[in-house]
């Protein structure tokens, strides 16, 4: 019997996920067999050091890159084989995206941007959809900047119009690359805030890629990657808790690499 996503619960998962770049002795592997789900409802750190895969893992399971070989699903939807117009629609339709350079439209005002995945694809928002907007405006205290232009706005403001957009088609699942790396600690605090009630309140799964042990402890659940693996899966934990696993992390990787070199 075919075990669905859904009857475990999940809005993505991967399996036997693998990616490499380039070839013979110069072949990378970014991912090494990864199989992981992402919990429906759930807020999601993925960390890791810097070459870990963390990002190359999050964009294959947002269908932004094809995996080396393994399957990725959204939903029910095996994404592994779908055409780039399947997965646009499907992204556009699914996902909501917040990335650290925000990726506002320049020319677009704040509200324009934030009614960009309805006029991509093609219609209005319902009354349903227009009333969330509102609110989520008025939790984002936007209001008073709906008429700005991205480069009249602070960068906590670009974030929230970003986050607004991400969220305002009610999207099962949501990917944040960073999303507080450019922002200040009070801006940052405040996103943080928003994706966790997103997920809390509204249910919306959340799967956030971050460097910063602040950032993950907002999470409910917390996956650590290493060389291309999954090497840790704790539920949520405190930035110290979180600092601390990385840097024994680091140092055993670093007492190993000194093993290997003197062996």
């Amino acid at each position: 019997m075919e075990i669905s996503t859904t009857d475990l619960g999940l809005a993505a998962r991967v399996q036997q996920l693998t990616k490499t770049y380039g070839g013979g002795a110069g072949e990378v592997r970014a991912l090494d067999g990864v199989s992981v789900g992402i919990r429906r409802g759930e807020f999601t750190a993925i960390m890791g050091p810097s070459g870990s895969g963390k990002s190359t893992l999050m964009h294959i399971m947002a269908g932004l890159d094809a995996p080396t070989s393994g399957r990725a699903w959204i939903g029910d939807t095996d994404i592994t084989g779908l055409s780039d117009l399947e997965l646009t629609i499907l992204r556009r339709r699914r996902i909501g995206f917040v990335f650290q350079a925000f990726n506002l439209v320049p020319t677009l005002d704040a509200i324009g941007n934030i009614m960009l995945p309805f006029d991509l694809d093609g219609r209005r928002p319902s009354a349903l959809e227009r009333a969330r907007i509102d609110a989520l405006v008025e939790t984002l205290g936007l209001a008073p900047r709906l008429r700005h232009r991205p480069h009249e706005l602070s960068g906590g403001q670009q974030q929230r119009v970003a986050i607004a957009r991400a969220l305002a088609t009610a999207p099962d699942l949501v990917f944040a690359d960073e999303p507080t790396g450019n922002l200040d600690s009070r801006s940052g605090r405040e996103v943080l805030g928003l994706l966790a009630a997103a997920s809390r309140d509204h249910g919306q799964s959340i799967a956030m890629v971050t460097h910063d042990p602040i950032a993950a402890s907002h999470a409910d659940r917390v996956l650590f990657l290493g060389d291309g693996r999954i090497v840790a899966d704790k539920p949520r934990q405190s930035a110290e808790e979180i600092s601390a696993y990385m840097l024994a992390s680091e140092l055993g990787e670093g007492l190993g690499e000194t093993a290997r070199v003197s062996a």
